[in-house]
């Protein structure tokens, strides 16, 4: 739930809004959100650590993983999407196989069709994955950055240096995957903390009255926005700002701008630019149908 002060906030900033604020006074109200936003979003994710639902199991520490799991850790080497930023860049990893975790921590319901596996990261980063990308692709709880003395590592997209991975890094098998490499870092958690089965997301997503042609749109939302922020209370905690007040307080041409560089309201943000390394004029249309599909959503009851 979004504070009263923030909607206070938001409305004040955006009541006289045209379809479109002019550069300079777009940025000068961006950054007066900006502030709102921040103090809120910082207290809102305070409170969230520790809130994760009673049937989230803790992941083991390496020792007793390999304790529980009777299996030695393996080596992986990947295209390591955080730092392949003008070419490939590849890192080798110790971990386990994600599939015999899930096997030993969560039973066999996880192989369910219509599953997510909900991974909670320490800093609020909630990341669902379906179960079938796991039977599908080789993915791994990964704990050694191999020639590394600290499990870190530098995120220049998000202007992060030195970040800590533990105590676990989920990694994919991706060097000989290109839909995976283009995919890029949406589905690589690290801080990874606690595991459960999750199947809230399309009830949530895609609520009773919502029309199905809104399914693609709420997919793309899901994928690209939500491990971090929330849409009608579902989603991630690290910045829990619901986007569905967001929108409605924001032109469509402001969102767009703010989705497609951040950096623009917030210099040295740690908020990742939508789909960078799609043509322009796609993520200018998909950054547009987060947007409408935002507005498309009822409101929580």
């Amino acid at each position: 739930m979004v504070p009263a002060f923030m909607h206070r906030e938001s409305n004040m900033l955006f009541r006289t809004h045209q379809p479109a604020l002019a550069q300079g006074t777009w940025r000068a109200h961006w950054r007066r959100w900006a502030l709102c936003l921040g103090a809120s979003t910082l207290a809102m994710a305070a409170m969230a650590q520790g809130s994760a639902p009673p049937d989230a199991v803790a992941l083991p520490d390496p020792k007793a993983m390999q304790q529980r799991l009777s299996y030695a850790p393996q080596r992986i080497t990947v295209v390591e999407p955080h730092l392949s930023v003008q070419k490939p860049h590849l890192e080798t990893y110790r971990g386990f196989p994600a599939t015999l975790v899930w096997d030993a921590l969560l039973g066999p319901n996880w192989r369910k069709p219509g599953v997510d596996i909900e991974i909670r990261a320490l800093d609020g980063f909630i990341s669902r994955i379906p179960s079938q990308r796991f039977i599908q692709e080789r993915a791994f709880l990964t704990f050694e950055r191999e020639g590394h003395a600290q499990f870190t590592m530098d995120n220049p997209a998000q202007h992060q240096t030195n970040i800590p991975l533990a105590p676990w890094y989920l990694v994919w098998d991706n060097r000989d995957r290109p839909a995976l490499i283009a995919e890029g870092a949406l589905m690589w958690p690290y801080q990874s903390a606690k595991v459960r089965i999750s199947t809230e997301r399309q009830q949530a997503l895609m609520p009773a009255g919502l029309p199905a042609s809104w399914q693609a749109a709420s997919q793309l939302t899901f994928g690209q926005c939500l491990s971090c922020h929330t849409a009608r209370g579902f989603g991630g905690q690290k910045m829990p700002i619901d986007l569905t007040v967001l929108a409605r307080n924001i032109p469509e041409a402001d969102f767009v701008r703010w989705v497609l560089a951040p950096e623009t309201l917030r210099p040295n943000t740690t908020m990742p630019a939508l789909q960078e390394r799609l043509p322009q004029a796609q993520r200018e249309e998909n950054a547009r149908l987060i947007h409408r599909y935002l507005l498309a959503l009822p409101p929580k009851p």
